[in-house]
């Protein structure tokens, strides 16, 4: 029995139902969380505690937030982690259908949709990308932004349901730019340039690691 291939448009349209239940609202509507507004110091001629007591209510002041939140606060300020070093096939690689790859797949752990779409910006980068109208990719082997996560899966980095979720991430990063359409519109759109893709996907993969996916 033959296993369907998944399309661009295919992940694009599953992304954004995906993108469109309750569920995902849930899972972005922390992923950013902002800082407590600054007290204002009090008014000059009023009566202001010793310079001690300054000291001793900043540290009793953080003891109102969990030890667990501070952690947590501290990570999200870091940058997205880079993806284990996995270097791609080469250029050969990139011109061959995906199928003769499907052997990198065995044996590999599913990751996290981060990382995921740090693989499809590697690919980007290291194969090119291209805008062809409902094209995973070209004769050179470039692949549109749709075409590079799909291809990250085929060699073996994350799981069809990693793919759907890195596919909302980045309609959640185009969401937040204003973009109303899909990946496919937006990739294809005129004006478009890889550095905007590599951009976009730079984006998406921020925002899912902040929001510990």
């Amino acid at each position: 029995m033959a296993i369907p291939v998944l399309t661009p448009d295919q992940l694009d349209a599953q992304a954004s139902r995906l993108y469109d239940t309750g569920a995902w609202r849930e899972i972005v509507s922390g992923w950013e969380r902002t800082a407590p507004e600054p007290v204002a110091p009090p008014p000059s001629g009023e009566d202001r505690p010793s310079s001690g007591q300054d000291r001793s209510a900043d540290w009793r002041s953080l003891l109102s937030v969990p030890v667990e939140q501070l952690i947590d606060d501290s990570l999200r300020a870091l940058p997205a982690a880079s993806p284990p070093e996995r270097p791609l096939p080469g250029r050969l690689g990139a011109v061959l259908p995906d199928r003769v790859h499907a052997w990198r797949r065995v044996g590999q752990a599913d990751v996290r949709p981060s990382v995921h779409l740090g693989y499809a910006r590697q690919i980007l980068a290291e194969w090119g990308w291209q805008n062809t109208p409902y094209r995973l990719r070209n004769a050179r082997g470039a692949r549109c932004v749709c075409g590079a996560l799909l291809t990250a899966h085929r060699l073996g980095y994350g799981s069809p349901a990693t793919v759907d979720r890195a596919g909302a991430w980045l309609i959640t990063e185009l969401r937040s730019q204003g973009w109303t359409g899909l990946i496919g519109p937006w990739n294809r759109a005129p004006g478009r340039t890889a550095a905007d893709a590599l951009a976009l996907v730079d984006a998406a993969a921020r925002r899912a690691a902040l929001a510990g996916h």
